[in-house]
């Protein structure tokens, strides 16, 4: 039988299989908090819009796959993988990722991916990762120009919402 911290990694990983922010961010408790090796630690509305970024930026051609989800009544794992295009020059990444969640009441309140940065950043900025993506002046650089990208985002959405109204 399935755990039910289970059920909503399972949920989670097939949205985003599908590419349904919605659904995505309808996993997590609204007070989650993110991490990762390109965009540090980020909270609530911040993770939320960037799945949506993401998955925009994407244009559709985003890979996901995923396995060995694993839970118990507080945490989470799962291994996935995503393959994509990068950036202005469309280079193509392979990301192997092993997620961790902490989950409350059916929720996920914490979200980590772990993966190489260093593989990360050759494939996708280059001889320029290559040569110092392994380097933390690398990494801030990296988690700053992400942060700018997400803040750009979510002002661009609001500004299309206050145009709606």
């Amino acid at each position: 039988m399935q755990h039910p911290n289970e059920k909503i990694i399972l949920e989670f990983f097939q949205a985003f299989q599908k590419g349904n922010a919605k659904a995505m961010n309808a996993c997590y408790h609204k007070d989650v908090v993110f991490y990762d090796p390109v965009f540090g630690h980020i909270k609530g509305d911040r993770v939320r819009a960037m799945w949506y970024m993401l998955l925009e930026k994407s244009g559709g051609e985003l890979n996901i796959s995923f396995s060995e989800i694993q839970a118990n009544d507080y945490n989470g794992s799962a291994r996935w993988t995503a393959s994509y295009y990068y950036g202005p020059s469309r280079r193509r990444v392979v990301n192997e990722v092993v997620g961790t969640f902490y989950i409350q009441n059916g929720k996920i309140l914490q979200h980590t991916n772990h993966f190489d940065l260093w593989n990360w950043s050759r494939q996708a900025l280059g001889f320029k990762g290559f040569l110092m993506g392994w380097t933390k002046s690398m990494k801030l650089e990296i988690q700053q120009e992400s942060s700018k990208m997400l803040s750009r985002y979510i002002h661009k959405m609001r500004s299309l919402e206050e145009d709606d109204i």
